[in-house]
Parts: C-alpha cells; structure tokens; sequence
C-alpha cells in the first residue's frame, strides 16, 4: 500500500514538472517561429523583386521551402486567393493559423497586407521591409520573454509539484 502511495506521489511530481516544461516550451517555439517568419519574409521580397511571379505561386514556394507551422500561412494564403484578394487572403490566413504567435506578432504581419497585390512591385517591397521591421521588434521581446519565462515555468512546474508532494505526505 505503501508503494503505490510513493508511486502516485511521483507521477504527480513528474505530471507537475511535465506541464511546467510545456508552458516554458512555448516561449521558444513562438522564437523560431518569428525567425522563421522573418526569413519566410526575405524570401518573398526576394522572389517578388526578381521573378515577377504571382503572389499565389511564390507564396507556394515558400510554404514549400519552410517549417509546417509557417508554411501553412502561406499555403491558406494561397488558397483563400482563389476565392478573394490578396490582402485580405493574407489577414484570414494569419488570423486563422494555430501557431505560437501572440495578437501583436499576427497584427504586425497583417501590416503586410496593406500594399499586397494592389501596388507595383517597390510599393510591396517598401511594405515588406517595414513589417520585417516591426517583426524584428517583436522578435526581440520574444527573446526577452524566453530568457525571463522559460525558466520560471520549468522551475515552477517541479517546484508546484514538490509543493503537492510535501502537502500530500
């Protein structure tokens, strides 16, 4: 009896921690997903600048050329293009997308939007370079947050679960 009391004691210690190495986990992954952005951004302004394409099949390319979570954007960007304009396919795909991304990182990137199919080629690069602007400032705070927070979850979560551990002893 003994036994399976110190085992469900553990399990609670390990179930706590778990949670608190999730909670802390998403403060790097919302990182990498910003940087990801960040060059997904480069790439299009590159493609837009010297290939002439259209917006659907460059962001094809890059939907295909990058991580799942960042390419989905662009793959839903596609798809909604079909049915509307380029703008406003842009906003849905960013509104609608399950990432780590906070309200202000989706409404710095909904920037974009704003010049997206309706100007001349200099006119979408200058938007571009002004949301990669606004991104790499978010990118910083999502770097601050990462160093402040992902230790505190970690710790937190294995110092909660001690706490129960203790508290049910």
């Amino acid at each position: 009896m003994q036994m399976i009391k110190y085992f469900m004691l553990f399990i609670i210690l390990v179930i706590c921690s778990l949670i608190g190495k999730y909670l802390s986990k998403k403060y790097g992954i919302r990182v990498i997903e910003l940087e990801e952005m960040k060059n997904a951004l480069n790439m299009f302004q590159s493609k837009i600048r010297f290939t002439y394409e259209p917006i659907s099949e460059i962001f094809d390319q890059i939907a295909q050329n990058t991580s799942q979570s960042v390419g989905q954007v662009f793959l839903l960007a596609k798809e909604k293009m079909k049915n509307s304009t380029a703008n406003r396919a842009w906003e849905e795909a960013i509104e609608e997308c399950e990432n780590n991304l906070t309200k202000e990182d989706k409404y710095v990137l909904k920037t974009l939007s704003k010049l997206l199919g309706q100007t001349d080629v200099e006119g979408q690069i200058s938007q571009i370079e002004i949301t990669q602007k606004f991104l790499e400032t978010q990118l910083k705070e999502a770097r601050e947050q990462k160093e402040k927070n992902e230790k505190l979850y970690s710790k937190l979560g294995t110092t909660i679960g001690l706490a129960i551990v203790i508290i049910l002893c």
